[in-house]
Formats: C-alpha cells, structure tokens, sequence
C-alpha cells in the first residue's frame, strides 16, 4: 500500500512472520518490492529491516536476501538421544509426530492458501511416483517433505517452528523408522500410500477435524509396524 509508514511496514511484515504467512527460513520481500509496495525510500526500508534483525525476527546476510528465522532455534536443544537406545527414541519421535501432525493437518485444512493447496497437491503427486527401485532414505525424504509442507501451509508459527527443528534433529530415526518396518516386513506398507491419500483428501476438502484425526492415526500405525506381532 502506497504512502505506508515505516511503523506500519514493521507492524505489517511482523504479523506476517507471526501469522505463518511468511515462514521460517523463507525469503523476506526485497528492498525493491517494498519501496514500490509502501512509498517509502530505500533508506526507510533498511530502517525497518534493522529492526527486525535486531529483534531476531530475520536474518540478513550481506549480500543475499533476508530471510525469516525460526524464532524457537535459539531456544531449543533437542537432545538426540534418550538413554542410547535408538528403538526407545524412534518410538519417542512417532508419539510426538503423531500430535505434531495432527494438529499441522488441523490448521492446514483451516488455513493453507490457495497457492499453498496446490504445492501440497503436487508434493502429494510426486509421494505417489515412488519407484520401486527408491532406496528408503530417498523414500524417507519424500514422506517428510510432504508432511513438512502440511505444516508449512497451516498458519500457526509454533507448529511451523516447531516442526522444522524436531524433523531436522530426528530425521535418522524417522528414517530408521522406515528402515526398520522394510526390513521387518519386505516391503513398504501398502497402509502408509493409502493415509496419505485420505490426509490429502481432507485438506484439500477443508476437513479439518477429519484431518487431524487421520494424521494422527497414520502416525499411530506407522508406531505399530514397529511392534513384532503387528502385520500389514
């Protein structure tokens, strides 16, 4: 909006970290688009832009664009492992992905915008190209970035932050989750392709309780291959 204050250019780019409209590790509007958006000299712009450096809010490297940071990185030290035993902690991390989850889905289907459904439905498109022949660290990979765009997509900055710092610091087990089920059962459970399918479906239909549901419970039953007695 033209003839913008540099208070409201604060105001506008702060609710649009805190409302998820812009995400952790995201690019931040160039100097360029906001002096042509706002009114406002390049000389204000910068003005603005210190001070959500210095508040922690971005991040700006000389020469490169600004970028939102994850405002609970400084806050968290995720430990990577409860007691050295790696079944303990793969069980751990599906337990809390199974709220995490369902909560992103919750507000995905509630929030998420019309150009963040369509990234979703083609994330969702390349989880259904899997090739026989993927490893499973590359089946892993797909399987968390489409979860991760879910909670990328729902609005909700503490779910987002959230979100980024647990899957990075608990990737090799959630692989190892994986892993673990291939190796138990031979193959990759037909189960998992199929909730995908129906979390996807309720997003995209805007159900969100079904989709909170639904996510949680394809969290669960991944939790349960890892059980022996468990079949799929």
């Amino acid at each position: 909006m033209k003839n913008q204050s540099k208070q409201s250019l604060y105001h506008d780019l702060l609710a649009a970290i805190v409302s998820g409209d812009i995400v952790p590790g995201q690019v931040m509007p160039s100097e360029r688009q906001l002096v042509q958006q706002t009114g406002l000299s390049r000389s204000s712009v910068r003005e603005v832009t210190s001070q959500l450096t210095h508040r922690g809010f971005i991040d700006t490297q000389h020469g490169e664009r600004s970028r939102c940071n994850n405002l609970l990185a400084a806050h968290l030290d995720l430990p990577l492992d409860l007691g050295g035993d790696p079944h303990t902690l793969q069980l751990h991390v599906l337990e809390v992905r199974a709220v995490l989850e369902g909560e992103a889905a919750y507000y995905a289907a509630l929030r998420a915008t019309p150009e963040q459904m369509d990234a979703i439905t083609l994330e969702f498109e390349k989880t259904k190209q899997r090739k026989e022949g993927q490893t499973t660290l590359a089946k892993a990979k797909a399987d968390l970035q489409f979860h991760m765009l879910i909670a990328e997509s729902c609005h909700h900055l503490l779910v987002t932050a959230f979100s980024q710092l647990f899957y990075n610091r608990y990737f090799n087990a959630i692989y190892g989750v994986l892993d673990r089920a291939l190796k138990q059962h031979g193959h990759y459970p037909d189960g998992i392709s199929r909730q995908h399918d129906s979390i996807y479906q309720a997003i995209i239909q805007r159900q969100a309780n079904k989709a909170r549901v639904l996510a949680r419970d394809h969290i669960l039953y991944t939790r349960r291959l890892l059980e022996p007695s468990d079949v799929f």
